[in-house]
C-alpha cells in the first residue's frame, strides 16, 4: 500500500514510523485474510489536521461537534484505498490517557481507520463491536512485537 502523508498540522508527524508501522500492518492484514492483494496497490492518504478543521470536518460529515482521533473516508478512484484525517492533539491526549506513547496511539489509531475502510464498524451493533476491536486488539499486539523484535 501506498502512503500519502499530508500534514497540515502545526505537529510533526513521523514518517519513518508510519512507513514501518503501515508496511507491518499490511503484512498482517494479509496474513488474516482480511486484506486483499488489489488493496495492497492502492493508496492510502493520511491527513493531519489541527483541532478546528478537524472539528470542522468531524461536524460536517458526523454532525459531531468536536475533534476526534481519525475519521475514515472511502474513495471512488480506483487506484485510491480511500483517506484517513487525523488530529495530532487529539492522538496525544489519548497517548497520555491511555498510557501509550504518541507513536502507538497514532499506530492504534491508523489501525482503527484501516479497518473502517476495509468495511469493519463498531456502532452498528455489539456483534459488529466485539468482532472488529477484537481483530483489532490482537493485530494491535502483533504489530507492537514486531516493534521491539
Amino acid at each position: 500500500m501506498q502512503v500519502l502523508i499530508v500534514n497540515e498540522s502545526k505537529h510533526a508527524v513521523p514518517r519513518k514510523f508510519i512507513a514501518r508501522w503501515m508496511q507491518d500492518l499490511e503484512r498482517e492484514l494479509k496474513k488474516r485474510r482480511v486484506l486483499k492483494a488489489s488493496h495492497a496497490q492502492k493508496e492510502l492518504t493520511l491527513v493531519f489536521l489541527d483541532k478546528g478543521p478537524a472539528k470542522k470536518i468531524n461536524y460536517e460529515f458526523r454532525g459531531k461537534d468536536y475533534a476526534t482521533d481519525v475519521l475514515s473516508f472511502d474513495s471512488m478512484e480506483p487506484t485510491s484505498f480511500g483517506e484517513l484525517v487525523m488530529c495530532p492533539e487529539v492522538l496525544k491526549k489519548q497517548a497520555r490517557e491511555h498510557g501509550l506513547s504518541f507513536q502507538h496511539e497514532l499506530g492504534y489509531m491508523l489501525l482503527h481507520g484501516v479497518l473502517h475502510l476495509l468495511g469493519y464498524d463498531h456502532e452498528t451493533n455489539e456483534k459488529d463491536a466485539k468482532e472488529m476491536l477484537d481483530l483489532q486488539d490482537a493485530v494491535f499486539e502483533r504489530l507492537l512485537k514486531n516493534l521491539s523484535a
